[in-house]
């Protein structure tokens, strides 16, 4: 008998149950059917059709979604009316049993806004307030006016350059001159620095001091330049000569004349030397050859105290007091460019290690700016006011950035990303200009000398394999990696 009346009612209800035992309740807007068993209680739908059919239940398990934070996906978008003709107490009610009681009474972010009210973020994740910030929330992802269906990876922090230099070295009589080239780092690992009338040789694996040479109480050293290859140095004098010396020896191999006046700044190719001078002359030098010099340059209108082959020994760079940067190329005895820009001296002189015909150049004073120049068209590409007098620029052959070194008015390193001129570090510790800059074989480490008679070695740019900023491990471990 029991199992005819199920069928006629249609429901499928369990042994000992019968319809008359089930009632339906509405509680707080949801619809709870009880047994008179005593079984767990389960949620369901109840059918929403006329009041005329009789009311039935489904007997699948509708789990609780009353603490599912549901609330947090908005259904509709704003602006969007509801459509004409439709039944608004019927929409609500379906969400009441879809989403629970607590979702109908719902009010967006606090302001008293009806279930129905227009939500902004059709379909879109919103961030809950009513916890902690998550560091994967949108907010701080940077997604909520954007597309939160693609969570974009955070940026990458900026590189962390130490502050302070790792190593400090005195150099009394450093001198304090813009014009002067007085250190260099060869590739074999091995400083040089110009005080006075004597040149020091510091090896970085073993932190040793020779002394190379002494001028003499009537010269001067002006500027210092190793070969590529690290082994013989040139040294520009006070009288204008040129002399080479073998820096493994300490042996003098040849001595040039050929400038009127000091020698302030030197440039080696793979086998040209040239020399720049007070007397506004650039000399080209072969040591091949028997002549001090095989060509002489003039365009300069002042002395020259910028030089600076480009790595494919193609074209040089120079600069002058003059505030010209002229390029010439390798046959040329007239400058194929001719760069006036600047608006004072140009002493700082760069050329890419990561793009063909891309030189960087610095003002002095009167400028103190960064700019970058095409060279195959004689294009300005950027232009970057530093604030401060521009004594020295170098690339990074690591990565594609540069350092800087300043005088007037800060005394500060900075260290740039290129192209974007994007700041990585500025660092401080001279008390005077910086004047001299160096760079170590493997482009991890710089030295910069000022005019305080200190020299520091700061660790700026990350290996060219792991790209992660350099261990402070202090300089003679870098030179043993070096040596061997």
């Amino acid at each position: 008998m029991d199992s005819e009346q199920r069928r006629k009612s249609g429901i499928n209800l369990p042994a000992g149950m019968t319809e008359t035992s089930l009632r339906l309740d509405t509680l707080s807007g949801s619809f709870r059917a009880t047994s008179s068993l005593s079984s767990p209680s389960f949620r369901g739908i109840s059918s929403l059709s006329s009041p005329s059919k009789s009311s039935s239940c489904s007997d699948r398990f509708i789990p609780c979604r009353s603490s599912s934070r549901l609330h947090t996906f908005g259904l509709i978008e704003k602006g969007s009316p509801v459509k004409e003709g439709g039944n608004e107490a019927y929409a609500r009610l379906l969400k009441s049993e879809l989403f629970g009681s607590d979702f109908g009474s719902f009010s967006p972010a606090g302001q008293g806004m009806s279930p129905m009210s227009p939500s902004k973020n059709m379909l879109r994740f919103k961030t809950d307030h009513s916890g902690p910030n998550s560091p994967y929330s949108p907010s701080i992802l940077g997604q909520e006016s954007g597309f939160s269906t693609e969570v974009s990876t955070p940026p990458k922090p900026p590189r962390k350059v130490p502050k302070t230099p790792h190593k400090v070295l005195d150099a009394p009589s450093l001198q304090d001159d813009f014009y002067l080239n007085l250190v260099d780092w060869s590739s074999q690992n091995v400083l040089a620095v110009g005080l006075g009338t004597c040149v020091y040789l510091w090896t970085a694996s073993n932190s040793k001091v020779t002394k190379l040479c002494d001028l003499g109480p009537s010269d001067g050293v002006c500027s210092v330049q190793w070969t590529r290859e690290g082994s013989y140095i040139s040294i520009g004098t006070s009288l204008g000569q040129v002399q080479v010396w073998d820096g493994t020896q300490c042996k003098r191999v040849r001595t040039m004349g050929g400038h009127q006046t000091r020698t302030g700044v030197l440039a080696w190719n793979s086998r040209i030397l040239s020399s720049g001078s007070r007397d506004r002359n650039i000399l080209q030098h072969d040591l091949r050859v028997q002549s001090d010099f095989v060509s002489k340059l003039s365009g300069h209108k002042s002395e020259v105290c910028g030089l600076k082959w480009s790595h494919d020994d193609r074209e040089l760079a120079s600069g002058g007091n003059d505030n010209q940067l002229l390029v010439w190329n390798q046959h040329s005895q007239e400058p194929v460019l001719k760069l006036t820009e600047h608006t004072a001296a140009v002493k700082a002189i760069a050329w890419s290690p990561h793009q063909s015909s891309l030189l960087a150049s610095g003002g002095g004073t009167a400028d103190r700016c960064i700019r970058f120049w095409n060279t195959t068209n004689g294009h300005q590409l950027n232009s970057v006011d530093t604030g401060s007098q521009v004594c020295n620029l170098a690339w990074s052959k690591n990565v594609n950035e540069l350092v800087s070194t300043h005088g007037y008015s800060q005394n500060q390193i900075m260290v740039w990303k290129y192209p974007s001129m994007a700041k990585v570090a500025t660092l401080t510790g001279h008390s005077l200009r910086v004047l001299y800059l160096a760079m170590s074989p493997d482009g991890q480490t710089i030295v910069t000398g000022a005019g305080d008679e200190t020299l520091r070695f700061w660790n700026v740019f990350p290996s060219m394999k792991t790209q992660t900023p350099v261990k402070d491990t202090g300089l003679w471990s870098l030179g043993r990696t070096q040596i061997r």
